[in-house]
């Protein structure tokens, strides 16, 4: 609860300073120059920028105005901001520490017991004092009922400082959340409460072997163990169950997609089950048959564990229907959606360490000198000062920043479609939440990969050893756009069902939110051409979208949905420049405000620029492509690879 925090809220403002990791670098000399601000010859890693995270949240989408509304009303800025410098400070000074070491040395399946690392279990306790399991649900469900927003701003510096190990408590709270949305009474009492209290740990069993993404194809049984009883028994297998069992917590909480004999066949006949390691019963915890079979080798997220799990093998694994038999994969969504965001939150994380530790390596590193010096005597100069070395950390701030911002925005809508004062508002952000929802995910993983691929790069030879940590980051984020379904799944998403439902009025919506975009920038002073750019962008998505949606309608689902992946990817960047519009007004209008925060706010401006002119013009390109329907790989027969 926030009232049982706020001691630890003032003693942790946001915006501190640690020191968690820390690069000894073996070209260190008395002489070698750094940049301003670099301590040299170790440098640490904020994780994420926090004058960044600020001007997000305040200057460009105006957090504190969901103070206004009666769900925040017992919160502040200061809340705010305690929350988010806490889970900072912890990210920094515990998670971040421990990074390498869970990392090198994966959890273990040892009697059929998996084992976390040793330092896990200092790190996850302190997870729990501080709430991160039910930062953003209500009172009195035993949250801290803070908007969305301000909880992913702060739990994306301990995503930034480990992903694997904040996902523990994100599973959590997602199967916590399913049963809260649709659970009895008597599973909220006995599973959701400590699975919000951090006391069980929760996991989403959705994948069999067989089936992999095709959840239509799910064949786990569930057979109602007598005619008036209160439980299924469940038999099957999952696989890829990330949680899926560890020494952290006293029992695990298994949220099950399960076919009750007799179902209907496909989609229509899957139910959701809670099935926990241990059942909870009047006498304490008892086993539940929920057995596993084996671990997965993954080359990220390595501390989080990802297991085989077998259920019913002695036939006496109890499993209790959440909500409505044959509703489980539309229960099963709000727990998946959540989840994307998260994965997208994750991928920034990811992509934010890496950008940081490596422009603090730029300016630290030296290495040759300007092509206008032939001196050999003269001093090196450090990387930074090299024209490519400053292209490929723009392009990394341009992605990570215009990634967090995709972020936050999307969160924000999330907590207006849920407590925005009227319908209409309800309506207009739930329009937008369902749209950026596949944007916010894969564009961070997508494009956080080339980000975190530069920050390797700019390490050079350093960057390709396991002594160094860009190479850790590249393994993390490749995960973020494989789980949570993949790029391809998005891209289907957003053209085949979320920019055609209800007659394309969350295209209407988001041409709204651009057009007051438009109109700040153009207030602020924002370069005229950048807004040029930017609306011609959005009438060409328009255009595009409603030939492509002619297709569907006349019965060519194929040729609509061909370049659906090229189609996300050209939506993504508008969706980005947008974002880098909006923070484009809000520097241009903190220049005119103060000049304190001149070189953030230019910096801002640079990257703007970068990505309008620069990543936004490719749409053109892609736009071709989905227009004229290039055929290429379609026709593409086996035998030709």
């Amino acid at each position: 609860m926030i009232r049982a925090h706020e001691a630890d809220y003032r003693e942790h403002p946001f915006s501190c300073a640690a020191e968690p990791y820390i690069v000894r670098a073996p070209w260190a000399t008395p002489n070698a120059r750094a940049a301003p601000g670099v301590t040299f010859p170790g440098v640490t890693n904020p994780l994420l920028n926090d004058r960044d995270v600020s001007f997000l949240l305040y200057e460009v989408f105006d957090a504190a105005s969901l103070l206004a509304l009666p769900h925040f009303a017992d919160h502040s800025r200061e809340t705010f901001d305690a929350y988010i410098g806490l889970c900072a400070r912890f990210a920094r000074e515990s998670v971040f520490p421990a990074f390498k070491a869970v990392d090198e040395e994966p959890p273990r399946l040892v009697d059929g017991q998996v084992l976390a690392h040793r330092r896990l279990h200092d790190i996850y306790p302190k997870m729990r004092e501080i709430g991160v399991f039910a930062a953003s649900r209500p009172f009195d469900v035993g949250g801290q009922q803070l908007p969305l927003t301000i909880s992913t701003a702060a739990h994306l510096y301990i995503m930034a400082a480990n992903p694997a190990v904040y996902s523990f408590a994100g599973l959590s709270t997602g199967a916590a959340h399913l049963i809260e949305a649709f659970g009895s009474d008597d599973l909220k009492a006995r599973y959701m409460t400590p699975l919000y209290e951090g006391r069980f740990s929760g996991t989403m069993a959705l994948t069999e072997p067989h089936a992999g993404s095709s959840l239509a194809d799910v064949t786990t049984r569930a057979t109602r163990a007598t005619p008036a009883g209160d439980h299924f028994l469940l038999s099957g297998a999952k696989i890829f169950i990330s949680g899926g069992d560890h020494d952290l917590t006293e029992n695990i909480v298994h949220l099950v997609l399960a076919r009750i004999d007799g179902a209907p066949a496909g989609i229509k006949g899957v139910s959701l089950f809670v099935a926990p390691k241990r059942r909870v019963t009047d006498d304490g915890l008892a086993p539940n048959d929920v057995r596993i079979s084996g671990l997965v080798h993954k080359i990220g997220w390595r501390c989080l564990p990802a297991v085989l799990l077998s259920l019913g093998e002695a036939g006496d694994c109890h499993g209790w229907l959440v909500g409505e038999p044959h509703q489980g994969i539309s229960y099963m969504f709000q727990m998946m959606n959540e989840a994307r965001i998260s994965i997208g939150a994750d991928a920034v994380g990811s992509a934010s360490a890496a950008y940081q530790e490596s422009l603090a390596y730029a300016a630290a590193r030296p290495q040759g000198r300007p092509l206008t010096s032939k001196d050999p005597r003269l001093p090196q100069v450090p990387i930074l000062e090299h024209a490519d070395v400053r292209r490929m950390l723009l392009r990394q701030k341009a992605i990570v920043e215009g990634g967090l911002a995709l972020v936050l925005q999307t969160a924000l809508f999330s907590d207006r479609a849920h407590h925005a004062a009227t319908e209409p508002e309800r309506k207009h952000a739930q329009l937008l939440l369902d749209l950026l929802t596949p944007v916010a995910k894969s564009f961070p993983a997508e494009k956080g990969f080339e980000s975190n691929a530069l920050a390797l790069q700019i390490h050079g030879g350093y960057g390709y050893t396991s002594e160094f940590l860009p190479e850790a980051w590249l393994r993390d984020q490749k995960l973020n756009s494989i789980h949570e379904g993949t790029t391809g799944i998005q891209g289907l998403d957003l053209l085949g069902r979320k920019v055609m439902a209800n007659g394309g009025a969350a295209l209407v919506a988001l041409e709204k939110e651009v057009f007051f975009a438009c109109r700040r920038a153009e207030v602020a002073g924002v370069d005229a051409s950048w807004v040029a750019a930017v609306r011609e962008a959005g009438a060409s998505l328009n255009a595009l979208t409603q030939e492509l949606a002619a297709r569907g309608r006349a019965g060519d689902p194929d040729g609509m949905l061909r370049h659906s992946a090229d189609y996300l990817e050209l939506f993504s960047t508008y969706a980005v420049a947008w974002q880098w519009l909006l923070q484009a007004a809000a520097a241009r209008e903190g220049l005119a405000r103060e000049g304190g925060s001149r070189d953030h706010y230019e910096g801002k401006l640079a990257a703007a620029q970068y990505w309008i002119r620069t990543e936004l013009p490719k749409n053109e390109v892609l736009a071709a492509l989905c227009r004229e329907n290039e055929d290429s790989y379609a026709r593409m027969k086996p035998g030709w690879f």
